[in-house]
């Protein structure tokens, strides 16, 4: 009986704490005041809505204090009276609808937002501008479906993912920007915005998927980077105002009877003509071939070079091997690259050593091999936001360039793209990066901190060898390896945080760190290489997670300071080879393996705090924790 009453309170304590997360106040005005962290999922749970919809009705203004870091799903969901929320820079998500058919008239997003969910503010038809700040890396499925009011959008090139449905619906939108890190452009997006005047398809899309502009009814012309490969079916139905499309690839794209409605002029590219008479439904169109394909340039006085066109050609595989302005290189000190042109042809600018600046536009989306390498004056390069791959050997000894931007909508960075670049300070890496070359970055002496964005899955060996004023390095949580000599000879590497995702440190990888001073290494790393620390004299703590000792060697480390291991490990690494060489310590608490726990929740367990055995759990997403964050 006792056994049972416990039970009971238990579960009584386990249901008041799952919310405890927030706060809420209620004023007699209708200003709903939020506070606290982690708003709960009110959408997802169906047993517990939202404590304050039960007065939904009252609710007209939302405050959220700082320190919530998400406005959770269906929050706000039918507070039709609602009409304005202030939301602080600590909320980081919107969630599934969230905002559902609320009386917002508007909404600034503050730019530590990163996602907004599926139908976050659907429904929303008294919501007239929207402000998507440029942390936003995702929009999903329906988020602004229905919001008949709204008028303009501008979706930031942060944004790499937009969701079906997104603006559908929208009837009073005229414009939209879309952003240049969008790969595809989802089915429905703005079907049924009768209002769309224009749209420019930014050259990142592949795919336009089925009914995206159906029944825009208000587009006259529209024009198809030559990156689309794939058009689904009615992308254009009932756009009975579209009387112009320009395509701008050379080989047509495969499409169906009901894309597009009405058949007005289509502009092709020059030679393109017969490929889109022979074509299905594209011949339908009446075609004119004036798009010119040709590539121009012009050398002014001052040696701006200006150079426009569609496609740049490889030069290195043509016989002559230069570019037509190669032969007066010596005078070019400025590069210009007009929108329109798609790329920057291998070889096109290697070994004009008195350009001191280029300027890339946006149309542009890969950066070819050895396309700037040598260019010893160059200081200054501004890389559009289309650009997904930079090239091997492309900025290679460019000894002047001191900081470069990589945008968001780069995914790789080819091997030794900017080794040798000493005067480089700084360099930012976008996002989307998956992937860093071997030896790109080598002897960047000048390079003094890099944060390698969890988007990076793979970083090639000696990608940073040498880079002898480097001091700190923050590593993707999404690599899985560190390569060979990735950061040897590194004599300024102070720190570095060697993320829980990593299993294996490649040999020299941290040789001749001479700086480095301590270490910790998770308990995901099975496999540390020879001489992975070597001659890392100065480095007199280590710190290993693992319970089982890995198999190292007498070189992996050069001296052996003192060895932190978590209770219960000591006898073990007493007894492994060159470990037992450290002074062993028990005294490991686990830290820094805080972001994902080993333990799965118990069935039916929702995100919340609980009280079991008398101590305090946090499960979160199906993981739980304890209070110092973790794993139970």
């Amino acid at each position: 009986m006792k056994k049972f009453l416990f039970a009971i309170i238990l579960s009584i304590v386990s249901f008041n704490m799952i919310h405890a997360d927030v706060t809420w106040k209620l004023s007699n005005d209708g200003t709903l005041t939020i506070s606290g962290t982690n708003m709960p999922d009110y959408y997802s749970s169906y047993s517990s809505k939202a404590p304050w919809l039960s007065q939904k009705d009252k609710i007209k203004k939302v405050v959220i204090n700082n320190g919530v870091i998400n406005i959770g799903g269906g929050a706000f969901y039918e507070c039709s009276n609602l009409t304005s929320i202030s939301i602080p820079k600590s909320v980081k998500s919107i969630e599934i609808r969230a905002f559902w058919e609320c009386g917002l008239t508007s909404v600034t997003l503050p730019n530590s937002v990163t996602s907004i969910e599926a139908s976050a503010f659907s429904g929303c038809t008294a919501l007239t501008s929207v402000t998507i700040p440029n942390s936003v890396t995702s929009i999903g499925k329906s988020a602004f479906l229905g919001c008949s009011s709204l008028t303009s959008v501008a979706i930031p090139n942060s944004v790499t993912s937009i969701g079906y449905d997104a603006f559908n619906g929208c009837a009073k939108l005229t414009s939209v920007t879309l952003s240049n890190s969008v790969t595809t452009i989802e089915e429905g997006t703005f079907y049924g915005c009768k209002s769309l005047t224009s749209v420019t398809i930014p050259n990142s899309v592949t795919t336009i998927e089925d009914f995206v502009f159906a029944f825009c009814e208000k587009i006259t012309s529209v024009t198809i980077p030559n990156s689309v490969t794939t058009i689904g079916n009615s992308v254009f139905w009932g756009c009975d105002a579209l009387t112009s499309v320009t395509n701008l690839a050379k080989t047509p794209q495969k499409i169906g009877d009901k894309t597009f409605q009405k058949y007005g002029t289509l502009h092709v590219v020059s030679g393109c003509k017969a490929k889109y008479k022979a074509a299905d439904y594209w011949k339908n169109f009446t075609i004119a071939e004036d798009i010119k394909d040709e590539l121009t340039w012009n050398l002014s006085n001052d040696g701006t070079l200006t150079i426009s066109g569609t496609e740049m050609p490889d030069y290195h595989t043509l016989k002559r091997n230069y570019a037509p302005w190669y032969s007066q290189k010596e005078k070019i000190k400025k590069v210009i690259i007009k929108s329109g042109l798609t790329n920057i042809g291998s070889y096109a600018f290697h070994e004009c050593e008195n350009i001191t600046s280029v300027s890339i536009s946006n149309s542009v989306t890969t950066i070819s091999d050895h396309a700037f390498y040598k260019c010893k004056k160059l200081s200054s390069v501004t890389i559009g936001n289309s650009v997904k791959s930079i090239g091997e050997w492309a900025f290679m000894e460019c000894t002047s360039l001191t900081s470069v931007k990589i945008p968001n909508s780069v995914t790789s960075i080819g091997d030794l793209a900017f080794h040798g670049c000493s005067s480089l300070s700084s360099i930012t890496i976008g996002n989307s990066v998956k992937s860093i070359g071997k030896w790109s970055f080598i002897d960047c002496k000048n390079l003094t901190s890099v944060k390698i964005p969890n988007s990076v899955t793979k970083i090639g060996e000696n990608a940073f060898s040498g880079c002898e004023k480097l001091t700190s390095v923050t590593l993707s949580n999404s690599m899985t390896a560190i390569e060979g000599r990735t950061f040897s000879h590194c004599s300024s590497l102070a720190s570095v945080t060697i993320p829980k995702s990593v299993k294996s440190i490649g040999e020299w990888a941290f040789a001749h760190c001479r700086k480095l001073t301590s270490v910790t290494i998770p308990n995901s790393v099975t496999t540390i290489d020879k001489h992975a620390f070597y001659n890392c004299y100065n480095m007199t703590s280590v710190t290993n997670l693992a319970k089982t000792p890995q198999k190292i060697d007498n070189e992996t480390f050069d001296k052996y300071g003192t060895l932190h291991v978590l209770p219960g490990c000591k006898a073990a690494y007493k007894a492994a080879n060159y470990w037992k060489n450290f002074t062993i310590v028990e005294d490991a608490n686990g830290s820094g393996t805080t972001e994902v726990a080993d333990v799965e929740a118990d069935n039916g367990m929702k995100d919340g705090k609980y009280l079991i055995d008398g101590k305090v759990v946090i499960v979160r997403k199906g993981k739980k924790y304890n209070l110092n964050g973790i794993a139970e």
